[in-house]
């Protein structure tokens, strides 16, 4: 973006757009992040407690939903309050914009409301030119601070306002480096520096074809409309989608006087955590660099130096802490630690620079953290009486509870260790090695699961690092851009494996003489920063500690019921484990598939009469039978929705040339007249085809034989166990009441014959699974028959939207980026169109039945926001996923606790 997109038009107001801080001055808070964006909010809080914060000025979110409404452009009225706000800054510094003899440096940062790291753009050092480096060296006493924050400033500038290829002065300053037989940037000398920036002048009018702006007023308004610009980059609306954000949030701009932490031995820049945000220890976090700017920290251009001496003492680190660095101005900074995580209530990320001795305060934040410590931090909150149980509940994000729920490295495994880096983000991983994000996406879509490895990750890199099982870099600490993106999304990562030497082009990584190949697996483990060839057998997570200690608050504040979604017992016994309070949609046709009875299942579809289904069938009832009781047996007299039959026959039959000879051998069938047959059943859309309930109103016998081997394996578990099962059968894709009607009887009948053989009566309820708008809309009259609902919420967002769920890829994420939709809709409910189906047929199916049981079981009923939805409906249980099940039970109390309010 060029400053000519920030060009003011003639259009006056008395909006206001500008607030200050800093100096005596706080206009704003806490309570104003949707105004004023979390990092501004957050410095006026800072200021107003009376930390050291440099002053500044916040331009709001508003002018940022302003500025593209009206094409890019800000209102002269603008240019007055910033005005203002430079004014506010010289008064309280002393120094003057622009001054050739003691100029006012500013940084130009991003700030939403809420935190989106690396995500969009920052210009620091802004206010420097030909004419005011000179005063600045002079001011500082120091010409070589003063020529490497020129280029700083120029590098960046060019890269964030003017887009132009940053690696063109990567490249020039690693030459300069190069021909002067430099390794680091800190040899560089003020006369290196001056000859870097001619370099850089060159580079710039080469590509831009203009001098390099050095009115410092044209280079603000650049920065201003970067940063407002970069809401809207790609990197930006990825992480927009991945984290629910709505994009017209608009992000708020931060102009704030520049403090410098390359001043020389006695400065310094740093990004601090008040508790550990890999575990939750509470123990300070972070990293520093004496005598470097803040990006030189999380870049990976230099090895940051521990906060701690324990921590660099367990790491066997010899560079100072800074602890031992700077002990005065160490315990300075632990006393604003406790002060803000007191203020705040909450851990906190703090980004700090010390200039010459004196301390600075950036920029505080909720620090984000890894699932294990958000647990720990708030069990721990809770037990100090920092918080409350309920609001510990609250602080949790129950999506997150997914990276304790999944296995971890056996630590008994054997393991090739190719090299190790830093444990940046917990868990383990294992995948193929790929190098670039785009290859990361691409694959993962194909169902491969990848691990990323990049020297270095950036924002551009945000698809791949989701798309990736893991994420591997050879720079970088344990704040770097890919730690912190990692942590946040749940992630292993493990950073600054330093020996790596990567060469991505080539699509090969080498640690001394070893190699690996894109493509081939590696295992990372998050935990300790080992990289390991090949992939190394997991254990399953252990439940309990923090974990449990939550969940039981969690289970005392919720109303809605939890059930899984599960049809095998394996998966009956770890719903159960993660406190599964019954099965809301056991799906039988998984169970068809079998190999050893999808010879009968095509026998039955097959049969020419009734008879020869019910011959197939007879075969079938055991099978059945004994799954059944497998179930009832591990859900132990709890609620189990079964649902008879749903898929169109077609399914079961061969669709491949290959299949047709041997599937005909083994049902006794010519192979000319099983291609006739599968032809016949051949449907071109069957979602909407002979399905569900429509195959019971065909072939009754089908849904007979599977509701007496419901009804008879609940008998005989209730025999054995002494505890009857609650069988709920559930009829499929109902539209009117007829066919429920019609299907009802066919279970009534099953069960009344069982338990007159049986000699024993189960209690059990015959229900609907909606999943049609006729259905939803017809809900009062369905209710007169039916006994439950069960909302199908996969099939009735397909059937409202007419939209396929495997085609939607195509679309869909262009559909959530232009906002039509909020989010993609077979991932959180459609509340305003699928969701009031859903209250118009719970409303109408209560005014008949009073005490129908009402719940979900599509996908849906393991997603946060329609768990939410759910509770202010009124809805009984929802259904789950096994892994998804403590994700509900946490959804649904803090659904509770919030509707309480």
């Amino acid at each position: 973006m060029t400053s000519a997109a920030t060009t003011a038009n003639d259009t006056t107001d008395d909006a206001r757009y500008v607030y200050r801080f800093g100096g005596g001055v706080s206009e704003g808070g806490t309570g104003d992040k949707n105004l004023l964006g979390g990092k501004g909010a957050n410095l006026a809080e800072m200021a107003s407690i009376g930390l050291p914060v440099p002053p500044g000025f916040t331009i709001s979110t508003d002018m940022c939903t302003r500025y593209y409404e009206e094409g890019a452009r800000f209102p002269d009225s603008l240019r007055a309050e910033v005005a203002d706000g430079i004014t506010h800054i010289e008064g309280i510094t002393g120094k003057t914009f622009g001054n050739a003899a003691d100029p006012l440096l500013v940084s130009v940062r991003s700030g939403a409301r809420v935190s989106m790291p690396g995500m969009m753009d920052t210009v620091l050092n802004l206010g420097l030119n030909d004419e005011t480096v000179a005063g600045l060296a002079a001011k500082a006493e120091d010409e070589r601070f003063a020529w490497d924050s020129y280029r700083r400033f120029i590098q960046m500038y060019c890269d964030v306002v003017l887009g132009l290829d940053h690696g063109r002065f990567e490249e020039a300053l690693e030459i300069a480096k190069e021909d002067r037989g430099y390794d680091l940037d800190t040899e560089m000398t003020a006369k290196d520096w001056k000859a870097l920036v001619d370099e850089y002048k060159k580079i710039v009018k080469e590509l831009w074809d203009k001098p390099f702006p050095q009115d410092v007023h044209d280079q603000l308004w650049g920065a201003i409309g970067a940063v407002f610009g970069s809401w809207q980059s790609e990197r930006a609306k990825v992480y927009r989608r991945l984290n629910s954000i709505p994009g017209d949030w608009g992000t708020a701009v931060n102009v704030q006087a520049m403090v410098f932490g390359n001043m020389g031995e006695t400065s310094a820049t740093g990004v601090a955590f008040t508790r550990d945000p890999s575990t939750g220890e509470r123990a300070y976090y972070g990293e520093f660099l004496i005598n470097a700017q803040g990006e030189d920290v999380v870049a990976g251009i230099r090895t940051p130096q521990y906060l701690t001496k324990a921590a660099r003492e367990n790491a066997g680190a010899k560079a100072a802490s800074m602890e031992e660095a700077m002990p005065e101005t160490y315990a300075e900074l632990v006393a604003v630690f406790d002060k803000l995580e007191t203020h705040y209530r909450d851990m906190q990320d703090i980004e700090f620079t010390v200039e010459r001795g004196k301390l600075w305060m950036l920029q505080t934040r909720t620090g984000k953290r890894t699932a294990k410590a958000a647990l720990k931090i708030a069990v721990e909150m809770a037990s100090e009486e920092l918080i409350t149980q309920e609001e510990a509940i609250l602080r949790v994000d129950p999506s997150a509870l997914d990276q304790l729920l999944h296995p971890t490295l056996d630590p008994e495994a054997t393991r090739d260790v190719l090299t190790k880096g830093l444990p940046a983000s917990p868990g383990a991983a294992s995948g193929k090695v790929v190098f670039d994000a785009d290859t990361a996406e691409k694959k993962a879509a194909a169902g491969e699961e990848v691990i990323l490895v990049r020297i270095e990750t950036s924002p551009e890199d945000i698809h791949g690092m989701h798309a990736a099982k893991g994420i591997l870099t050879a720079r970088g600490g344990m704040t770097s851009h890919a730690a912190v993106v990692a942590r946040g999304m749940g992630r292993a990562c493990v950073s600054g494996a330093g020996s790596l030497a990567i060469k991505a082009a080539d699509g090969v990584m080498k640690v001394g003489s070893r190699e690996v190949k894109a493509g081939d697996i590696i295992t990372i483990d998050g935990s300790t920063g080992e990289v390991m060839l090949g992939e190394v057998p997991t254990v399953k997570p252990e439940l309990a500690g923090d974990f449990a200690t939550l969940m039981e608050w969690a289970d005392k504040g919720r109303r809605l019921k939890v059930r899984t979604n599960a049809e095998t017992p394996n998966d009956c016994r770890t719903a159960r484990e993660f406190g599964a309070e019954g099965i809301g949609l056991c799906r039988t046709e998984h169970m068809f598939f079998d190999a050893g009875r999808i010879t009968a299942v095509r026998q039955m579809i097959l049969a020419e009469d009734e008879a020869g289904r019910r011959t197939a069938l007879d075969k079938l009832l055991p099978e059945q039978r004994k799954d059944f009781a497998e179930i009832f047996e591990v859900m132990a007299g709890l609620p189990c929705t079964i649902r008879l039959l749903d898929p169109p026959l077609h399914e079961f039959l061969p669709h491949e040339e290959s299949e047709f000879a041997e599937v005909a051998e083994a049902v006794g069938y010519e192979v000319d007249r099983l291609r006739r047959r599968v032809s016949e059943l051949h449907e071109f859309n069957p979602m909407l085809g002979h399905r569900g309930c429509r195959l019971g109103v065909t072939y009754p016998e089908i849904y007979e034989m599977q509701a007496r081997a419901i009804f008879e394996a609940a008998c005989d578990v209730a025999e054995e166990s002494g505890e009857a099962p609650i069988p709920e059968v559930m009829i499929p894709l109902v539209a009117t009441r007829k066919e429920l009607e019609l299907m009802k009887a066919v279970v009534d009948k099953a069960a009344e014959a069982v338990f007159e053989e049986k000699g024993r009566t189960i209690p059990y309820l015959v229900g609907t699974m909606i999943e049609l708008p006729r259905a939803a809309l017809r809900a009062g009259a369905i209710a007169e028959v039916g006994e439950f609902f069960s909302f199908g919420t996969n099939d009735l967002t397909q059937t409202a939207l007419g939209v396929s769920r495997d085609d939607a890829s195509r679309f869909l994420t262009t559909y959530v980026d232009k906002g039509i939709y909020a989010r993609d809709p077979f991932v959180s409910l459609d509340v305003e169109g699928v969701g009031e189906l859903i209250e118009i047929a719970a409303e109408r199916g209560r005014a008949t039945r009073p005490d129908i049981k009402l719940g979900i079981c599509g996908e849906h009923g393991g997603d946060p926001a329609s768990i939410a939805f759910c509770e202010a409906t009124g809805l009984d249980y929802v259904s789950a996923s096994p892994y998804r099940v403590p994700i509900a039970r946490l959804a649904a109390a803090q659904a509770a606790l919030t509707t309480a309010k």
